[in-house]
């Protein structure tokens, strides 16, 4: 377990994954349809994702690291979750999905995460 910790600390980018935070506000905020952006959840979870994440303009230490992804990754589910209830879909918000927990060392969850979110599956940013 300890080897999958340290390989996974080496891909977690807590700084990057708050500036996707601040680009799954600009797109998410532009959507109206199927419901209004500002009468779901979506504002409050991205506003915890924030406070989360802006605590770090660099990578702490691998414990506080691995920690802060954790809960970081706890609330960008919960994010996700709502996306898929209100009806959001988009290339490019799947690929702030992806994007957001690739930067939490999360890559796998990120990949089927983005697809359901509406990124096309032959997109050229795909890995």
């Amino acid at each position: 377990m300890r080897e999958w910790t340290r390989e996974r600390y080496a891909f977690i980018n807590l700084p990057h994954a708050h500036t996707i935070v601040g680009r799954l506000v600009r797109c998410l905020a532009v959507e109206q349809q199927p419901c209004p952006f500002a009468e779901t959840a979506l504002p409050d979870l991205l506003a915890q994702l924030d406070r989360l994440l802006r605590p770090y303009p660099e990578d702490p230490p691998e414990p506080v690291a691995l920690q802060v992804a954790d809960e970081v990754a706890a609330v960008a589910r919960q994010l996700v979750g709502e996306i898929l209830v209100v009806g959001y879909r988009g290339d490019r918000l799947g690929q702030c999905v992806r994007n957001l927990f690739e930067c939490l060392g999360l890559a796998a969850e990120g990949a089927e995460l983005s697809l359901r979110c509406g990124e096309r599956p032959d997109s050229l940013l795909r890995p």
